[in-house]
Formats: structure tokens, sequence, C-alpha cells
């Protein structure tokens, strides 16, 4: 039987392997000779246990309660506590559900094929109870703080705090504090963490969401996107309430009923809950003849699309979550060589710096404004795209910064006592 560095159990409510950073990590463990499991989200047709590229991946069913919404209810009083009760039972059903789902699975990956280490992906920070409940029983506990789960409640369901906010922080100490390390994606996070969770810095490791070069480069450009002889605006990511695609869609209605520019087509891939409220958003503002939305595809689609792009774009608006997260999406589009447009977010400045033109927050005609002075000056966006990419390939990307990784792993495993491969 092969020797291991160590075994990892990994819990994500997300989907294996499209989520980028978990799959990044999986991978760049496994190659580093230690035996990774995952216990993720299951898409209708994916097999409930596979092998993805040596990692064992064991899958349980998404269940929604309620389809989430962009904007507060209109109506009485009555309606809008009717609302907010539905949001939060959905809210906290979804937590019990994916905590117990992780539980139970894991019992049994524990038995079946054993590990050292939970390392729970955020959110939800319920996942915690799952790390505590292992650590009775010697286990390492690793939280990856992929958001802040306070801040993301308030941003993507746009209300004030409240119950839940003040639970959703005391879980989030807790969870802070019950974890042997913690891994943050950039520096605001660790702030936050050392701050909040009473860390030792010495605790917490910075992984930034970099790019994989060997994934994420340019391709021959798409010939029939060629044809149409037209600027080409690049959008990828998800389509949450949060993520503000809204504001990318409304600053379009401004470039073309105030600006008077027709030749482009901005093409929108990815998916979410918020994907048909955006459909509906853009028949609404009559912009549809300049929108593609592509809803989720394969790599090899996406990146033939944003290599054909003229101007890549990040709508996200300034929030309580916002301001303090890294994009993987501006990553992608430095490492594609492509200009961005953005509203100026503190952790997307670090990021992209000179790649970017930087818009004040939430202001949706200066972002039209700045595509329209992109779309005329092509030398411009050549410059930005090099600038980007120099950055990725010397700082960025992945295999750089997945060195701290396996620092924070060695870390862990030179601490474990009495620890025996299998």
């Amino acid at each position: 039987m092969k020797e291991y560095v160590g075994r990892i159990l990994m819990l994500v409510e997300d989907y294996f392997p499209a989520d980028v950073r978990v799959k990044n990590e999986a991978y760049t463990l496994t190659m580093a000779e230690y035996k990774v499991t995952v216990i993720a989200l299951r898409k209708p047709g994916e097999k409930a246990k596979e092998n993805v590229n040596g990692v064992s991946v064991y899958r349980i069913p998404k269940i929604e309660l309620f389809q989430n919404k962009i904007k507060k209810p209109k109506g009485s009083r009555i309606a809008k506590y009717f609302n907010n009760a539905k949001l939060a039972f959905g809210y906290i059903f979804e937590y019990v559900y994916i905590t117990l789902g992780c539980f139970f699975l894991s019992l049994y990956i524990s038995r079946k094929e054993g590990f050292d280490v939970i390392h729970v992906h955020n959110p939800p920070d319920t996942l915690f109870i799952v790390g505590a409940f292992y650590k009775i029983f010697g286990k390492q506990f690793v939280f990856d703080h992929h958001d802040l789960s306070p801040e993301l409640y308030l941003s993507r369901y746009n209300v004030k705090d409240g119950f839940i906010y003040r639970g959703l922080l005391k879980v989030e100490k807790i969870c802070l504090r019950t974890a042997n390390i913690v891994i943050a994606t950039n520096e605001s996070y660790k702030k936050i963490e050392i701050e909040r969770g009473l860390l030792n810095p010495e605790n917490v490791f910075v992984v930034r969401n970099g790019p994989d070069l060997n994934r994420i480069k340019l391709t021959a450009p798409d010939e029939h996107l060629k044809r149409l002889n037209k600027k080409i605006f690049g959008y990828v990511g998800e389509i949450n309430p949060q993520d503000g695609l809204d504001y990318l869609l409304r600053a379009i209605k401004i470039l073309v009923s105030e600006i008077g520019r027709t030749d482009f087509l901005c093409i929108i891939i990815g998916s979410g809950d918020a994907l048909e409220e955006m459909k509906k958003l853009a028949q609404t503002l009559d912009i549809e003849v300049y929108l593609w939305f592509t809803g989720f595809i394969p790599d090899e689609d996406m990146l033939r699309y944003l290599s054909t792009a003229d101007i890549c774009v990040d709508p996200d608006p300034a929030s309580p979550l916002n301001n303090v997260s890294t994009w993987i999406k501006i990553m992608e589009y430095m490492a594609l060589a492509k200009p961005i447009v953005s509203f100026d977010l503190a952790e997307t400045r670090y990021t992209a710096q000179e790649a970017a033109i930087y818009v004040s927050p939430n202001d949706e005609k200066e972002f039209a404004k700045a595509i329209a002075n992109l779309m005329d000056n092509p030398e411009e966006r050549k410059k930005m795209g090099e600038r980007g990419f120099k950055r990725v390939v010397q700082k960025l990307a992945w295999q750089h910064v997945s060195k701290n990784l396996i620092s924070a792993y060695g870390r862990l495993f030179n601490n474990l006592q009495n620890f025996a491969p299998n």
C-alpha cells in the first residue's frame, strides 16, 4: 500500500472539480504526496463517488428551499417580515443540511479510508462542528476561509445586521478559535481573522486565488466572434445576488443609450442564483441584442471566448464582502493578458494594479465611460494586458501562491505526534 505524507478530508458546499480553489488545493496536495478525499455537492448526472485525478470524491445532493432574490420585497410590513423569515429559514436549513450531510458521510469515510486532517472550506462556517468533533479523537482541523460569512449574508440578501448576522459572527469566531490552522485568501482576511478570532498570526497562512497557468492560457480566438467585427467584452464568474451583474447591465444600457455605442457584444459566462433574473433585467433594459448569456460552459469554450475578448469586466460592487475579497476572475483575465474595467475595491486594486481601470464604486455611468474609452484605445489595452500578464507570471500564479499551502501543511504535520501513515 502506498505511503502518504498524511491523509486529508476536505469539506466544501460546492461542486468538485468545478470549484477552482478547492480543485487547485486538492491537486497540489495530491502531488505533494498527501492522500486527499473531498466531500462536495452533487450535480445532476454526476457520480456519487469517483476518483478525479487521484482525489477521492464523495458527493451529496444539493437541496435549496427558496430561490434567492436580489431586491428587497415590496408590499406590506407583514409581507416583508414573512420574506425575511423565509430567507432566514432557508439559510438555516441549508447550513444544517450540509453540516449533517458532511458529518454522516465523514463517519463512513473515516472507517473506509481514514484521515488525519479535516480541511473545511467555508461557507458555511457551521462545518466547524465536524472539525471540532474529530479534534476530540486527535485529528487536526484546517479552516480555509473563502468568504466572510457575516458579510456574505449582508451582501447577498441586501439586509442590515440582525440576529442572523450576529449569530454568524459568533459562529465564525468559534470556527476560527477551534481550527489548528487558518488559511486566508488575502491580507485583508488575515487581518480580520486575527482581530475577530483573536488568533496568533503565525497560525494564519495567506493562500491567494492564483490562476493555474497550465489551465488558464491564451488559445486561438473564436472565428465566429471575430467575424462579427465588433468589440468583444468578457465576463466570467458566478452570477449571484452579491456579484453585481446588474451593475454591468445598467452600465451597458448607458453605453448604448447615452454614449451611443452599439459596436460590441458582451459575453457573460457563468451561472448562479441570479442568472434568470439578470436575463429578465436585460429584457427590461432592452439590451438583449448586445449580450450573450452562455451559462456554465467547459473550460475549452470559456478560454476561447475570453481569448477573443478585447476588454474584460468585473462589476462586483462595493459591499461589506466585496470590499475585502479577491476574485479569481481578475487573475484569470490577467493570465489571458486582457485589460480590465472594475470598480475600485482595495483587494482588486492590489491584485490587478496597472492591468485595470478603476471606477468609483457602484458608479455605472463612469463604468460605461471607462469601457468606451478603452474601446477606442487599442494601444492602452495592449499595455494593460501585458502588465497584468507579467504580474501573474511573476507573482500571482497558483504555482507561486500555493507554496504557502504546502508550508501550512508542513507545519501542521511536523506538529503531529505519533503519526504513522498507512
